[in-house]
């Protein structure tokens, strides 16, 4: 337990820096932008006297590193500014975007985490039969396909042609659980078709790596169905590598969002971040792509505590 807590405690440390470095990269990244922002946003007709209160009002008459290291205390008070769209606090504003966000990935997580596992179980028991090439290669196809491409297809077909779900994903307060649910089968089902394959492939290829142990040919020996040595034996000892591609694939559900969401016009965190990108919404980008940030690290600390718990070995990789 003692190694356990200290292998945590540094990977919460290099989790820390690793955001510190992401919001210096932010703040970059924002700062290389062309043009002025005050006059990008007040107009090019704007007096000079009012460009100059402006600037001085968001801190552009300052020097970039203290206007950074200003945003960063501020941002370590949990203040995130206030949006330059509307005067509204930033904490509004992506609170139920991101609520939004994480209730679309969480749908698509219930559909594609058990499916994945469960054709990457059975591709492992009937490896290399008809069956284990189809998936395989229906996998690999989904792989290769970008997302439009996919959303695209299924608005195609289930929107337009048949019109059993809306291509607008649209959800707001006023909405029942399985109204939301309708309205947001189309970008769920795109993201299921992305992150099923990389998942299913992975515990495919865990589970087949481990059937070359010798304790599973003792099985095999004592009479055993193959059915029972992958389920009791082969795949509680392939959760490791599978937990690791599952926390990944649930990261990309978060953060990967983009552009799904811009397709299907979802309310979501991605969709207010191409809109404030578009507006030079500066406090707004800051802030989603922090948060977009602080989910992807977050949760590949969690694989690599739950992949440690589930495979004790990982803590001593030279004893292995």
């Amino acid at each position: 337990m003692k190694d356990i807590l200290l292998m945590v405690a540094k990977r919460l440390g290099l989790g820390l820096l690793t955001m510190i470095v992401i919001s210096l990269l932010i703040f970059v990244g924002i700062e290389a932008l062309p043009g002025d922002l005050a006059t990008a946003i007040l107009g090019q007709n704007a007096l000079p006297e009012t460009v100059a209160a402006f600037q001085k009002e968001l801190k552009l008459d300052l020097a970039p590193h203290v206007r950074y290291f200003a945003w960063l205390g501020d941002l370590m008070q949990g203040n995130l500014g206030n949006s330059l769209a509307n005067g509204r606090p930033v904490v509004d504003l992506v609170g139920w975007r991101f609520a939004n966000t994480i209730f679309l990935a969480s749908t698509a997580a219930v559909i594609a985490v058990p499916l994945a596992v469960l054709l990457g179980l059975l591709a492992a028991l009937y490896r290399d039969s008809f069956f284990d090439k189809a998936i395989s290669t229906s996998t690999l196809s989904a792989i290769s396909f970008p997302e439009f491409f996919i959303a695209y297809i299924l608005i195609a077909l289930l929107s337009v042609k048949l019109i059993v779900f809306p291509s607008i994903s649209n959800i707001n307060d006023q909405m029942s659980f399985w109204q939301k649910i309708h309205a947001i089968i189309l970008p769920s089902l795109t993201l299921t078709f992305i992150v099923t394959a990389h998942m299913m492939r992975q515990t495919r290829a865990a589970i087949i790596n481990v059937l070359a142990s010798s304790y599973i040919e003792m099985a095999h020996l004592k009479g055993l169905k193959r059915m029972r040595v992958i389920v009791v034996h082969a795949f509680p000892n392939a959760l490791s590598p599978v937990i690791n591609v599952i926390a990944l694939n649930l990261a990309y559900l978060v953060v990967g969002v983009v552009i799904v969401e811009v397709v299907f016009v979802y309310p979501g965190l991605g969709q207010l971040l191409v809109d404030s990108v578009s507006s030079r919404d500066i406090p707004v980008v800051q802030a989603s792509g922090l948060i977009f940030a602080a989910v992807y690290v977050s949760l590949n600390l969690l694989a690599d505590i739950l992949s440690i718990l589930s495979n004790p070995r990982m803590l001593h990789p030279k004893s292995r």
